[in-house]
């Protein structure tokens, strides 16, 4: 006797994990309802028992891959447990590249964000950094927290042969110097950023920052 499978109930959680990985595949701007109903193989109304409308399926989203960073370890410097617990965000972040476009358009933060949010600054307070500091220093680190960072450094685009490509820096050269000299002579130069790299070091900048102004006894007020 043969038998039909039977399909697994739709619930929010399978809802959502559906989404997550539709728009890992396609990206945020082209999932819709529709597809993601096409995806899991029911009508786009048995969605809508779960997520109210669209965005409130990002909202869930990203409620959904925020619980995958990991805790902050205990036991370190409070320095020390943030920088990992910002590192794994950035792990779970760039997993998704749907997410920062994602984070950075929510209105409302739901119970995972607030808990995140909530444990970076616990571990700030539990190494006994004043809530002022502690306030500026969330400001600072801004959509850096959730692992994201968005440079702004337009670059020209250089001709692809190899003469006129020269002639072009020797003239942006003459015009720019400073431009020129750091691209022609860094560490990296020719080569991509390494982005993960540029992240560390823009969050070890901030955090030594906050640690120097903690052993300085810094307040907004006396600034």
């Amino acid at each position: 006797m043969s038998t039909v499978p039977t399909r697994p109930s739709l619930d929010r959680t399978r809802v959502l994990d559906a989404a997550v990985t539709l728009a890992d595949g396609i990206g945020l701007e082209a999932m819709s309802m529709r597809r993601l109903a096409d995806a899991l193989g029911v009508t786009p109304m048995a969605l809508y028992k779960h997520v109210a409308h669209r965005e409130a399926l990002v909202d869930g989203m990203v409620e959904h891959i925020v619980r995958d960073i990991a805790p902050a370890p205990h036991g370190q410097p409070w320095k020390v447990a943030l920088r990992t617990r910002i590192l794994s965000a950035r792990d779970v972040m760039t997993t998704h590249p749907w997410a920062q476009a994602a984070v950075e358009t929510r209105t409302s933060a739901g119970p995972a964000v607030l808990s995140y949010m909530d444990s970076l600054i616990d571990v700030m307070l539990g190494g006994g950094l004043s809530v002022d500091l502690v306030h500026h220093a969330m400001h600072a680190l801004s959509t850096r927290m959730w692992g994201l960072t968005r440079d702004v450094l337009p670059t020209p685009a250089l001709p692809a042969d190899p003469a006129e490509r020269e002639q072009a820096v020797t003239a942006l050269a003459a015009t720019y110097p400073a431009i020129i000299r750091m691209a022609t002579t860094a560490s990296h130069a020719g080569a991509g950023c390494d982005a993960d790299a540029e992240f560390a070091f823009a969050l070890d900048l901030l955090l030594d920052g906050v640690e120097r102004m903690h052993a300085d006894g810094w307040s907004s007020t006396g600034r």
